[in-house]
């Protein structure tokens, strides 16, 4: 059974939330998500885990988010080889249409530069922005969230998503 490790960073609440729902969706198909916050949980726990799932906010204009931004360097000394990361953010597409969603690009090559291959690219369909470094090949290379301008659209995102990574990684519950 893949053990799967949750983190993220969250100065408002809403990659927070977010996480929240994401583990909650796993859960309620039978499987365990640790969860953990990079303010307070060492990253070097990533390395127990065979699936990643890493939440990031881009700040600003394009910019990291504080929590992420203490630990970055201690991302250089992670092994994770073999892992598979799936990434999601949130971003303000009016507020910043140049930058939106940068941080999931700037975590992707980060961890795919430890070895992690990423997983859970999404559609920018329904989004409205101009430039992001999140970008792949025309994708997300993770799941994007607007809180600020579509909270009414995260849930069902994030659902989606879930269940996308479940039949991506062929995730089976555990038994009982």
């Amino acid at each position: 059974m893949a053990q799967i490790g949750l983190f993220f960073g969250s100065s408002t609440g809403n990659t927070e939330n977010a996480a929240e729902l994401i583990q909650k969706g796993f859960q309620s198909r039978g499987l365990q998500v640790d969860m953990y916050n990079v303010m307070a949980d060492p990253v070097s726990k990533m390395e127990e885990y065979d699936i990643l799932i890493l939440g990031i906010p881009t700040w600003d204009i394009g910019e990291l988010q504080e929590d992420w931004k203490n630990c970055w360097d201690d991302l250089d000394s992670l092994q994770l080889a073999g892992k598979k990361a799936a990434l999601f953010g949130q971003g303000d597409q009016r507020g910043y249409p140049a930058t939106f969603q940068d941080c999931i690009g700037l975590l992707g090559h980060k961890v795919r530069g430890r070895g992690a291959t990423l997983v859970g690219f999404t559609s920018t369909e329904g989004f409205d922005f101009d430039e992001s470094a999140g970008l792949e090949e025309g994708k997300f290379m993770g799941l994007s969230l607007d809180d600020d301008n579509q909270r009414d659209l995260t849930e069902g995102r994030i659902q989606a998503w879930v269940e996308q990574l479940v039949a991506e990684l062929n995730l089976v519950p555990q038994a009982g």
